[in-house]
């Protein structure tokens, strides 16, 4: 059995129930892809259980000690997936600073991790940047932000993570987790996710555009649109249409997809 001795770096809980990992690797439905990266293993509780799916598994760890605890507790002879292919790496390093198309040479990865609270969002921005090779995606994250990520339209929690997110993919709230799980136990309870890539997940308007209104418009998530998004130099007859008198968090992400072409096709 893998050892969760204390530890804690960039803002990160380690784990300590075996029933609680094992119910987050089995997060990974398994469909489409031959690789897992997980990120953030700490001292393996996670890995070990996804260790038992076919895919083939790489960790990557900024702790150098947990590095060399990851491989003298997974060796090699026990983790292959055959006669010559390793089935288990770790690599010593920040995913925010990696890149995902050249680590798996363009090939399709899911990703999981118990993320570091303080990082959780930016590994979710770049799972968005790099949807084309992302295909599933679960974790466990602070439960505010996780809600958040899941919610949809009318709720005071929906926000440019929520929209971001599930314009791409389909997102599912699992299960929480309770601080006394963890060592050191956090102060809040965490949520796990999993992301599934739509079918389509590509957008029928400019991206970059599609991005810059979602943004404006939660960054005065109180006002109406036609007072969030004034810095778009709106005209008088694009006000008067019924959707700038809403309030970003009314707008599903359909709706945030129908308002970009609008402004797209007043020249904006």
């Amino acid at each position: 059995m893998v050892s969760v001795k204390a530890k804690k770096h960039l803002g990160q809980h380690f784990l300590t129930d075996e029933s609680i990992a094992k119910n987050i690797a089995d997060a990974l439905i398994g469909s489409g892809y031959n690789h897992v990266l997980e990120i953030g293993p700490g001292m393996g509780v996670l890995t070990k259980y996804l260790l038992d799916k076919k895919a083939k598994i790489t960790a990557i760890e900024l702790d150098r000690a947990s590095v060399a605890y990851l491989n003298e507790t997974f060796p090699l002879e026990h983790i292959k997936l055959d006669t010559t292919k390793r089935h288990f790496e770790v690599i010593e390093g920040d995913f925010l600073k990696k890149n995902i198309q050249e680590m798996f040479n363009k090939e399709q990865v899911a990703i999981i991790g118990n993320f570091p609270y303080n990082i959780s969002t930016q590994i979710v921005f770049k799972a968005i940047e790099h949807r084309e090779f992302v295909p599933e995606f679960a974790g466990m994250f602070q439960k505010e932000v996780a809600m958040r990520i899941a919610e949809k339209e009318g709720s005071k929690v929906y926000g440019i993570l929520s929209v971001l997110t599930q314009a791409f993919f389909d997102v599912e709230y699992l299960f929480t987790v309770p601080p006394n799980v963890f060592n050191p136990p956090p102060k809040v309870d965490s949520g796990v996710i999993r992301f599934t890539r739509k079918e389509n997940y590509t957008l029928p308007v400019d991206e970059k555009l599609f991005f810059r209104v979602v943004k404006t418009a939660f960054n005065q998530r109180r006002k109406m649109l036609r007072s969030s998004l004034k810095s778009f130099n709106l005209s008088d007859s694009l006000k008067e249409d019924p959707i700038f008198t809403k309030r970003p968090e009314q707008l599903s992400v359909s709706s945030f997809i129908s308002l970009t072409q609008k402004l797209a096709d007043h020249g904006i």
